[in-house]
């Protein structure tokens, strides 16, 4: 029987005519298998609450329309509840825009560069809170210089000569604005420890920025560079706990590309950090993936105790090979393309109808979620990872493992017999899974981590 093979879906994310050796696309656009624009809009109703459980049962079958994933994603992500009207959600969107707008704002206060268009990728304060005194951080402060050659009372005033910065003769206000700000911890009687921890953050954030995607015709915009950078920038500002982590560029790029306003871009990168950011939370102790990698070696050995016991005999029983994997989200191991169908399947299987009120409002969602004990969720409006969990009676204090795992495990599990041949080393663990890079069908990994977590969850409750 002839089958629609798709249209390719690239030319959305147009690559670099000279990074040739960059994977191409598993992922078609297939008519009646991907979430359509028309079908989209027809899962609305006139007010515009949304049939979630249509548009989980379409996506799972083939994914989203590039053309509509960011508003489809910030329903995956839990930014609105699907039973919410069109005025609902345009009121809460203008008071999150609003927000971020101040919190922004704040973050200029404190360093003008934020919002300037510009990004810094040298440091520009040492850890005691004194600013670095570098031509290079000049330079981007005063782009219209010629890199390397700053006005001298620019120099001057970096170097301490001036006692007002403020009254510097500068050739540009901005230039001697920031020159302040970063000044300013000198002159103050108690330095805020936070901001200079912000500060001391914003040139990695910075390289990793120039780093992220750059095969990608996007990201040679300046203003799409500075754009990923200022809120990554804002969120290690607002998130203390966590601040900014190599990586979290990876996670928030997408959400630049799908989403134009830049607002609504970090809402959803907000909303995927709530996910993950107890992979980015480190101790002096431990580093928060490794409660992850520790449930990782719990299912491989429940599913594969043969595979386990020989990444054990290898040194890898602590799973840090699988770390890359797990903290971005196979970012590395697909293409830029296949990885946002990958994570679009993954939060259609795990989709909670309540995601939006534990987010927006915890105590309500606690109360709501004593309330209805006793009585069965509707399952209609849940992805089918999410069911599996609700069929299985986990317990709501047990926080369930993340269908990302199980697609870890799968690929282990596919990969076993090489592994189990040939492994004789963790070089030859990590050369054999690196091999997978492009390799990989999201749709069959996907259904590779529903068998194994039917599995896991089958044998775990085996005396």
């Amino acid at each position: 029987m002839w089958r629609d093979p798709g249209a390719p879906a690239d030319s959305f994310y147009e690559v670099r005519p000279e990074c040739t050796d960059v994977p191409k696309s598993r992922f078609r656009i297939k008519a009646g298998r991907t979430l359509s624009t028309r079908k989209w809009q027809a899962a609305f109703t006139p007010d515009g609450y949304l049939d979630i459980g249509k548009v989980l049962r379409r996506i799972q079958r083939g994914g989203v329309h590039p053309s509509i994933r960011g508003e489809v994603w910030e329903f995956l992500l839990g930014c609105y509840d699907p039973k919410s009207t069109f005025d609902e959600r345009e009121q809460i969107r203008q008071r999150r825009r609003n927000q971020y707008a101040r919190w922004k704002e704040e973050c200029r206060q404190m360093f003008p560069v934020v919002g300037s268009g510009r990004f810094v990728t040298a440091p520009i304060i040492t850890e005691d809170g004194q600013p670095v005194q570098d031509p290079i951080v000049l330079s981007q402060i005063n782009p219209e210089k010629e890199p390397g050659l700053p006005p001298k009372s620019v120099v001057d005033a970096v170097n301490g000569k001036l006692t007002n910065v403020n009254t510097v003769a500068c050739s540009t206000s901005s230039s001697c604005e920031v020159l302040a700000r970063v000044k300013e911890p000198i002159n103050r009687a108690t330095v805020d420890k936070k901001e200079i921890q912000w500060k001391l953050t914003l040139h990695q954030i910075g390289l990793d920025v120039v780093r992220t995607d750059r095969t990608l015709v996007f990201y040679q915009k300046q203003e799409n560079l500075s754009k990923l950078w200022d809120i990554l920038a804002v969120y290690a500002w607002i998130d203390k706990d966590v601040g900014y982590c190599q990586g979290m560029s990876d996670l928030c790029s997408p959400m630049i590309i799908l989403l134009r306003d830049e607002a609504d871009a970090f809402w959803c990168f907000e909303r995927l950090m709530r996910r993950l950011r107890g992979n980015f939370r480190c101790t002096e102790r431990s580093v928060g993936v490794e409660a992850q990698l520790h449930n990782l070696a719990a299912i491989t050995q429940t599913i594969d105790p043969k595979l386990h016991q020989h990444l054990e005999t290898l040194g890898g029983g602590d799973y840090l090979f699988a770390f890359r994997m797990l903290m971005v989200l196979f970012r590395r191991e697909f293409s830029f393309c296949d990885s946002l169908y990958l994570w679009e399947m993954m939060w259609a299987l795990e989709y909670d109808p309540d995601l939006f009120y534990r987010y927006e409002d915890p105590e309500a969602a606690n109360e709501k979620a004593e309330a209805s004990k006793g009585k069965a969720k509707s399952i209609r409006q849940c992805g089918k990872f999410e069911r599996e969990i609700m069929r299985n009676g986990v317990k709501s204090s047990e926080a369930p493992l993340p269908i990302s795992l199980f697609l870890v495990a799968s690929v282990l599990k596919d990969k076993s017999s090489k592994l189990l041949q040939e492994a004789r080393g963790l070089d030859d663990v990590v050369k054999i899974l690196n091999d997978v890079t492009g390799n990989i069908d999201a749709k069959k990994a996907c259904s590779g981590a529903m068998k194994i977590h039917k599995k896991y969850l089958r044998k775990a409750k085996q005396p």
